[in-house]
This record gives C-alpha cells, sequence and structure tokens, in this order.
C-alpha cells in the first residue's frame, strides 16, 4: 500500500494540466480587475473634467435661480456701496428646486445649458459656440446628477450693476462606476467644483 502511494504521489502525467485549470481563473480575475480599474478610473477622469465644465459655464451663464437675476443686495436696506448682505442658494436637479432665497425659482433652460451645453438639447451635440456640456465629456450625466450652490463670500456690492457675486460650488451625485468583466457597479462618490461667478448672463 506504501508502495502505491508513493507512486501516485510521483505521478506527473497531467500536472500542466491541473496547474493551468488553478491558475488560469485567477489570471482572469486579475486581468479582468485590471481592465475594471482603469475603465473606473477612465469615469473618474471624466466626470472630473465634466464637473468643471459646468462650473465654468455656470459663472458665465443665466443662474439657475431665477432670484439671483434680480437680487441687487438693496432688499434688506443696504445703501448702495455697502458690502453685499450674505446669501446662499442651492438648485437640485434631481428635484427641480431651488431653495434659500425668498423668492427662488429653478430654470430647467439654465440647468440644462451646463448639462448639454449652450444651444444645445442633447448629449454630443454641438451649440452655435461650439462649447461643449458636462455630458459631452461625460455622457451619463443628467440634470438629476447635478446640484449647484451659489453663495456670497464677500464679493461685491450692494447697488452692483451687474449683481451679485457669487461663489458657485457645480457637484455631480447619483453616479455610479460601471464595471464590464467583474460585473456591477460601484456607487461614484460626489465630486465637486467651485468657482467664482462672473457675469452670470448667457447672453454675454
Amino acid at each position: 500500500m506504501l508502495a502505491r502511494l508513493l507512486r501516485i504521489c510521483a505521478e506527473t502525467s497531467g500536472a500542466a494540466l491541473t496547474e493551468a485549470a488553478i491558475v488560469m481563473p485567477l489570471f482572469m480575475v486579475f486581468t479582468g480587475g485590471l481592465v475594471d480599474f482603469s475603465l473606473a478610473f477612465y469615469q473618474w477622469n471624466a466626470a472630473s473634467k465634466a464637473v468643471q465644465v459646468g462650473a465654468r459655464l455656470a459663472a458665465v451663464s443665466n443662474p439657475i435661480d431665477g432670484a439671483l437675476s434680480s437680487l441687487t443686495g438693496l432688499e434688506g436696506g443696504a445703501a448702495a456701496g455697502d458690502p453685499f448682505p450674505p446669501f446662499a442658494t442651492v438648485c437640485s436637479g434631481a428635484s427641480s428646486t431651488c431653495t434659500g432665497l425668498g423668492n427662488s425659482s429653478y430654470s430647467a433652460s439654465a440647468m440644462n445649458t451646463l448639462v448639454y451645453g449652450r444651444g444645445e438639447a442633447a448629449c454630443g451635440t454641438s451649440g452655435p459656440d461650439q462649447f461643449p456640456g458636462m455630458c459631452d465629456v461625460f455622457d451619463r450625466i443628467r440634470p438629476q446628477n447635478v446640484i449647484v450652490s451659489y453663495r456670497h463670500t464677500g464679493l461685491g456690492f450692494a447697488g452692483r450693476p451687474g449683481g451679485p457675486v457669487p461663489t458657485i460650488t457645480v457637484e455631480l451625485t447619483g453616479l455610479t462606476f460601471n464595471l464590464v468583466f467583474l460585473g456591477g457597479s460601484i456607487t461614484m462618490p460626489p465630486m465637486r467644483t467651485t468657482v467664482t461667478g462672473e457675469d452670470l448672463s448667457t447672453s454675454n
């Protein structure tokens, strides 16, 4: 019996096939994981760049909260030339609402300008100024993924002819990393970019 066991242990026929059967699944999982990681990294970079594009558009486009267009800073009794009174408003594409100002109003067209670009109604198209929107950079972005905040941070003065000078934060939420080989998806952490508002007018 001992001699038979020794012969079985010394047998090498089929060893390569057995080794391949053990190693190949591990190799495939490793390769698939590497591909999925690279794809997720690309999606992260594309989404990050899209946020930057959206923030830049927000700085030079009509505000999503229509109340900002008529805000002068004089509403609370401040005199012309005084520091601009504090204000803040947050606009969510998911709920199609803006909150923070007494007469806040959500502008879907202003949000679409950020997401699709000026003069565009869909991803992958070019408007008159050829300036891309957020979804031209990362095609899975839609208005419901975007939150835009306008806050006073000490710039401008009450009665300023050009209106308020807010600090604008554009945030992406509700996106996922789509995995090809490993399957499924992983929630993408929110990402945001902050810029200083400029003319806040699409017509300029």
